[in-house]
């Protein structure tokens, strides 16, 4: 189409230097000698010159190996150094970053090397047993696997690089770029939850990364002289986006590492540190506040407490606006899609329970179900706060709307621009939208999804069960917990034999795991042969105030 002026040069610029990396060079430049990275655990220090030069040396390390043009590498790390370094480099050689799961058990992580096929992988020492298993399990044997992290010193697995000698001797200036970068190309690739033991990889582009950080920079709003302390893994997309790595650099602020979240030391470093933006799931923010109510601290410094994963009770809001701080910052999103409902401090503690209205590039809406088809994304439910529909999303600035090697996936979830979430939900006239619940039943216990489906396979593994329904509780300190009710096929079967079994089991990662367990005759079907979780999630309420689910 012709256009009133030649956009030759702005369609060749934007399109191949509008570029996540050239915003974090353009801070290199900027704030060369300024703190990018703390490493309290360590005591050690990097500035945005020393952090490129690091990334510089992984870049030309990787390239070494034969590592470049959308070739991937996988990270199962901590909220370490290393990860921030792994952020980088593989954007300077054109390859995908791919941050993993930590918590996920060898059968878990096997299946996902498989799925994406790393020419690299690295991992935090504390976990070097996980991966090791994981190796033995796959087929396929990335041909380079570095330890880092290793504040320990494990001992290093055979044929595993330990990660200073990995960038030992490597050169610290900017490799130079062997393909033009494009702003659709992919540059990292997060992974969620997913039906079964393999979960869904998401594909996040350039630009993707670019109007995520905007997106996070403008709501806090967040500047060149904030610090970010993540108490929730990097390796979630709210984990590297949500005041992570990802806008963190591109504004030039400093990131706090915090491999594993403790109340009493986070609240220690805000002060410590002068931490101005706090994030965190909200099981977390409980603990805060108790800890602040025993042994408090300054907490003056903090400009905002973001949380994600779940709402905020109202009784409970109002007791951390009054303890911890008056801005509080609640989002709602996918790993598609980042965050796309967010409550801002004015919108609490009034709004408290909602997710709040969507975000300044995002729609948010809710549609009629059905049982045959998807519904429109016009065909929305009456905005009176009561009627129940399904949630979905409009973010064209956050989201690739596609899932890695997953077509069937991609149809289920993406339609005409919109991502159909499976949350149920209301919505009000001033689109502030609730939710209800889900329509496939998924578990979220701490920030974590947990589809049954694929602990129900587990469990119907063993040689004494029959059949079993999984589904959630309430839990005070994760929100929900695992509940399965499960039909021995032998009727020597205990609890006792199916937590060790569960324990043991390659394919179920520990926060997986049951934590209550109910021994039955049968199980609810509906006349089609399906499942009804729904009904044993009402019976699951009752039995644990009856005391009839077993801890495990």
């Amino acid at each position: 189409m012709k256009r009133t002026y030649d956009d030759r040069m702005f369609i060749d610029t934007f399109e191949h230097e509008y570029t996540w990396l050239n915003g974090f060079l353009r801070n290199v430049s900027r704030y060369g000698d300024k703190l990018a990275v703390i490493d309290p655990l360590t005591g050690r220090r990097w500035t945005y010159r020393a952090l490129n030069e690091e990334a510089n040396r992984m870049a030309h390390a990787l390239r070494a190996d034969g590592t470049g043009k959308n070739d991937v590498v996988m990270t199962v790390l901590m909220n370490c150094p290393e990860f921030a370094v792994s952020y980088i480099a593989p954007r300077k050689i054109g390859a995908i970053v791919n941050p993993v799961n930590y918590n996920l058990s060898p059968g878990e992580l096997a299946l996902l090397i498989d799925h994406n096929r790393p020419k690299a992988l690295l991992y935090s020492a504390e976990i070097w047993e996980t991966v090791v298993q994981a190796l033995e399990m796959s087929h396929h044997k990335p041909p380079r696997v570095i330890l880092a992290d290793n504040i320990r010193r494990h001992a290093l697995p055979d044929g595993h690089t330990d990660y200073p000698d990995y960038l030992a001797g490597q050169p610290a200036d900017n490799p130079v770029m062997e393909i033009r970068p494009h702003i659709y190309d992919e540059v990292l690739r997060l992974c969620t939850s997913g039906t079964t033991a393999l979960p869904k990889s998401v594909p996040v582009n350039d630009i993707n990364e670019v109007l995520s950080a905007h997106d996070i920079i403008m709501h806090y709003p967040l500047n060149a002289y904030d610090v970010c302390l993540n108490m929730t893994p990097w390796f979630h997309r709210g984990g590297c986006h949500v005041g992570g790595p990802g806008p963190s650099f591109y504004v030039g602020a400093t990131v706090l590492t915090m491999r594993a979240f403790t109340p009493k030391q986070s609240l220690q470093w805000v002060e410590e540190y002068g931490v101005t933006f706090l994030m965190g799931a909200p099981s977390s923010l409980e603990m805060l506040a108790r800890t602040q109510e025993k042994t408090p601290v300054d907490l003056s410094r903090l400009k905002g407490l973001v949380t994600m994963g779940a709402p905020l009770d109202r009784a409970a809001c109002i007791r951390y606006l009054n303890i911890l701080t008056p801005n509080i910052f609640n989002g709602y999103g996918t790993t598609e899609t980042l965050w796309n409902n967010f409550l801002r401090p004015y919108d609490l503690p009034e709004h408290a329970g909602s997710t709040g209205r969507s975000c300044i590039d995002d729609e948010v809406r809710v549609v009629r179900v059905y049982e045959d088809r998807k519904a429109e994304p016009e065909d929305v439910v009456p905005q009176d706060g009561k009627t129940v529909g399904e949630i979905i999303i409009w973010s064209p600035a956050k989201s690739t709307y596609s899932y890695y090697d997953n077509p069937e996936m991609e149809r289920q979830k993406f339609y005409r621009g919109w991502m159909y979430t499976g949350d149920l939900g209301t919505w009000d006239g001033n689109c502030f939208v609730t939710v209800s619940g889900r329509k496939d039943d998924m578990i979220i216990s701490s920030g974590e999804n947990i589809y049954p489906a694929q602990v129900e396979e587990v469990l119907v593994a063993h040689p004494k069960v029959s059949d079993a329904i999984v589904t959630a509780v309430s839990d005070p300190v994760r929100g929900q917990a695992v509940a399965a009710y499960v039909v021995p096929s032998d009727a020597s079967l205990t609890v006792r034999e199916l937590v060790e079994y569960c324990s043991r089991s390659p394919m179920l990662s520990a926060y997986k795991r049951p934590r209550y367990y109910r021994l039955v005759e049968s199980l609810p079907y509906t006349a089609t042969g399906k499942k009804v979780h729904y009904q044993l999630r009402r019976q699951a309420e009752e039995d644990q105030k009856a005391g009839l689910l077993k801890r495990s």
